[in-house]
């Protein structure tokens, strides 16, 4: 199953320090996922200045528990960056679908 995964950053003076405290490990936890096809695809979500003020995610896991598990152990979630969370069931349209052969 597909879920779009919207995580909000803090609004705080320390939001952006904390994001980038764990970024490495955020970023090293995403190679691993698309290394076994669980995360489609990922970008940080910018203000209007290019600040970065939160994340949206693809992600193809067997279910929404699956996904809660994984957030369990999200460096941007355990770091306390992401201080709002969305997560949608999605589908990744037919004009894509080819980026992402596990579809």
């Amino acid at each position: 199953m597909q879920f779009l995964v919207l995580g909000y950053d803090g609004d705080d003076d320390k939001a952006l320090d904390r994001r980038l405290a764990v970024r490495a490990d955020h970023l090293a936890l995403g190679d691993e996922m698309t290394a076994r096809g669980e995360m489609l695809v990922g970008f940080a979500m910018l203000d209007d200045s290019g600040k970065m003020r939160g994340s949206a995610i693809v992600v193809d896991l067997p279910d929404r528990a699956a996904v809660d598990a994984w957030l369990e152990v999200e460096p941007y979630v355990t770091g306390d960056v992401w201080r709002r969370i969305e997560v949608t069931l999605c589908k990744v349209g037919p004009s894509c679908e080819s980026m992402f052969p596990s579809s």
